[in-house]
């Protein structure tokens, strides 16, 4: 390749914005010279590599936008301590099948067994692929909502949680809705039904559901149409936290080993 053919390609590469065809010219322009390859080898290698970081670019974006509070895998996640978790399904769950469905996952159990650990781990598998995910914890998003009611951005805030492809709510039932918030919700879980999914986390069971919200009638519209097509996950079990707490208190009981004379 000639100087000037060089530069030329090179302020191409630039004006179009392939940075990383542009760093990677050089080196495969030689592999391609001593691997005798074709035109279209050529091609195909150079711009995988662009494709690639493009990809990569674009996860850590939105991972970034996530909100997710922690990074914890399905590999993380003890299914020995939780037998009631069946781990085929979760795992089935990984392969975001249900996303592509517009499904909705719900995991019910007491506060410690594991419920935000799961949804964390497959809001970061949909991430890894590419998707949008965006995580709220309830009391978070109660918090949001008070502030945008009184700067007027409720249906701006509407429009930022139905972009997502999955969309994550954690910890429903901790607190209860007032009448706004709970309105909020059934027009939120409305507008992703059947267009977008949703996982939500509560330590309440179905018919406790009239408890969090301020009308039964609102609180069964809104189950109605997050459990349409959706899989429940029943947690039962002790707490994660409760067992390293245990653990460490067991550690501590043990008499240390004497030296002997």
């Amino acid at each position: 390749m000639t100087e000037t053919l060089y530069s030329r390609v090179q302020a191409a590469l630039s004006s179009l914005q392939l940075t990383t065809m542009a760093q990677h010219l050089d080196d495969l322009t030689q592999q391609a010279a001593a691997g005798n390859w074709s035109t279209l080898e050529y091609l195909d290698q150079l711009t995988q590599r662009e494709v690639s970081a493009r990809f990569e670019r674009d996860v850590q974006r939105k991972l970034r936008l996530a909100r997710l509070p922690f990074f914890k895998t399905l590999d993380q996640f003890d299914f020995a301590f939780q037998p009631s978790v069946n781990e085929r399904q979760i795992r089935d769950l990984a392969s975001l099948r249900f996303i592509a469905n517009s499904d909705n996952i719900l995991f019910l159990g007491p506060p410690g067994v594991g419920k935000t650990h799961l949804a964390v781990s497959l809001g970061l598998a949909a991430l890894t692929t590419g998707l949008s995910v965006l995580f709220y914890s309830v009391a978070d998003l109660l918090d949001q909502l008070s502030q945008d009611a009184r700067a007027d951005r409720l249906a701006r805030r509407m429009t930022t949680l139905c972009r997502p492809q999955l969309l994550i709510l954690d910890e429903m039932g901790y607190f209860p809705l007032d009448k706004r918030a709970a309105q909020f919700i059934f027009q939120l879980v409305s507008r992703r039904y059947q267009r977008g999914s949703i996982i939500l986390t509560s330590n309440k069971s179905f018919n406790e559901w009239g408890d969090i919200f301020p009308d039964h009638v609102l609180a069964s519209a809104i189950l109605d149409r997050l459990l349409h097509q959706a899989t429940t996950v029943n947690i039962r079990g002790n707490s994660f936290r409760l067992k390293d707490k245990l653990r460490a208190t067991a550690s501590s009981d043990t008499p240390a080993k004497t030296k002997e004379k």
